[in-house]
């Protein structure tokens, strides 16, 4: 049975898409079946894996498919959404109309839980499922947090991105208590970092202890990722010798242990 890992922030910019991606990738050449969930109206996971997000048919986004009210019918078509890309990561991919999602989501019975039916029909195809949140705490990140066993949390070593954690972490809180019990955070992962400033090394320092949950080895900022969207791969595939692409794997190697 599949891991179920959310990839959630409410802030942007701190590398979810990215983190989302290149985990993956990184997770499959462990030799692991890993599936991405693009839960973002930016739909940057589908066009950084190479779906181009404008090419999707009606049937072929997370949107529709959350806003239809039948379960069964509603696995069976997420299902159908599945596209294997070319870093051998299955993706079921986002476009625009995700935005929406929100309002409809609000018709359903079980609003929050719409996803998890979706996610536990899937977890017997695969070892890990990465679910690539919105920046935002609506409907959809609750959905996530609903359905997953784990939160991985990137973020910027910087005082704005750290004071915006403790919400998340309440958030996490409040789901734990009434629609999921054994939510855990797996960790937080520093990204964008640069080791070279006092004030990066200062917040880095005080996320331990301040909120009592792992943290990972940063991950440092690289040019190399803004240019592998470009050609729909990850950095694994783009630059795999490089400092991004090494800590990368060294995450993966960390979350499977």
């Amino acid at each position: 049975m599949a891991r179920v890992i959310a990839i959630a922030n409410q802030k942007g910019g701190v590398a979810k898409t990215t983190t989302a991606v290149t985990l993956a990738a990184a997770l499959v050449e462990h030799g692991k079946s890993t599936l991405v969930i693009d839960l973002d109206a930016q739909a940057c996971a589908t066009f950084s894996l190479g779906i181009d997000p404008e090419d999707l048919g009606n049937r072929e986004s997370i949107a529709v498919l959350l806003a239809d009210t039948d379960p069964e019918l509603h696995a069976e078509a997420m299902r159908s959404a599945i596209r294997l890309t070319d870093d051998g990561v299955h993706l079921i991919p986002a476009t625009m109309d995700v935005a929406k999602a929100d309002v409809a989501l609000a018709q359903h019975s079980q609003r929050e839980r719409t996803l998890l039916k979706a996610v536990n029909a899937l977890r017997s195809n695969f070892d890990f499922i990465l679910i690539d949140c919105s920046p935002s705490l609506g409907l959809l990140t609750i959905n996530a947090l609903v359905a997953a066993d784990e939160v991985l949390v990137p973020l910027k070593c910087e005082t704005l991105s750290h004071r915006g954690l403790g919400q998340l972490m309440e958030t996490i809180d409040d789901v734990r208590r009434w629609a999921n019990p054994t939510l855990t955070v797996a960790g937080l992962v520093p990204t964008l970092f640069d080791g070279r400033t006092a004030h990066a090394q200062a917040v880095l320092a005080d996320l331990q202890p301040r909120y009592q949950v792992p943290v990972f080895e940063p991950i440092p900022r690289s040019i190399r990722f803004a240019e592998a969207p470009a050609v729909g791969r990850s950095v694994l595939a783009t630059s795999p010798r490089s400092a991004g692409a090494r800590a990368y794997r060294a995450l993966a190697q960390a979350v499977l242990a």
